[in-house]
């Protein structure tokens, strides 16, 4: 992953806990039932989970919750900081990024939420292929993040932003690397994955990928 969001991550860390409460009105509907987006994700987890994205550690708490074993890799210092200071000596969150990692043990889930737009299709393709590599049958990737049924789809959730007067969240859906299902499917079915999606609200899907 490159690092030209790391200046905005670092902006947002202090205000990431509100935002993801309801409390930024822009990104309220980004964020609704997020709660149940966290444990959906943790609810289909096993095993050593690795986590790319943490960022203040939301749904790491809930991967630990259920006595999950995780390593976490999260680019933001800011971020890191306070997932560390909210989990405690309970938190393995290390320095790196969904294609810039170190592991010395087995993988059986492979987790993200609101973070894998931030890679191209192009890296998306590439971190899926590691992924694949690493999991054995059985190993599973379980990723929520923002996606489209369609390219256009994506263009009119830019026009539904603007006309809401939401310019923030305009500027983020165009600036970021919002994908679709199909591509998704592509990319996960070429790499051994039987693969579903579950749309959560207006933004989010979980997308599910078993390796066969």
């Amino acid at each position: 992953m490159g690092k030209e969001f790391i200046e905005i991550f670092e902006r947002w860390a202090e205000s990431y806990d509100d935002a993801v409460s309801g409390h930024d009105i822009e990104y309220k509907a980004v964020f609704e039932h997020y709660e149940k987006i966290l444990n959906e994700v943790a609810n289909r987890s096993y095993g050593h989970v690795v986590e790319f994205g943490p960022g203040t550690g939301n749904l790491t708490k809930q991967l630990l919750k259920r006595g999950l074993t995780v390593t976490a890799f999260e680019p933001s210092p800011s971020m890191r900081k306070l997932a560390i200071d909210k989990l405690g000596e309970r938190a393995e969150i290390k320095e790196g990024d969904f294609l810039n990692f170190h592991l010395d043990k087995e993988v059986h889930t492979i987790v993200s939420s609101y973070a894998f737009h931030h890679l191209t299709d192009v890296e998306k393709e590439k971190a899926i292929e590691a992924y694949s590599n690493l999991l054995q049958t059985g190993g599973k990737i379980v990723f929520a993040d923002t996606m489209y049924e369609s390219v256009e789809a994506y263009k009119r959730a830019i026009r539904d932003s603007i006309e809401k007067g939401f310019h923030n969240l305009a500027e983020d859906l165009e600036r970021e690397y919002y994908t679709t299902i199909p591509i998704l499917t592509k990319f996960m079915e070429a790499n051994q994955f039987s693969v579903s999606f579950i749309n959560l609200n207006d933004f989010v899907w979980i997308m599910e990928g078993v390796k066969r």
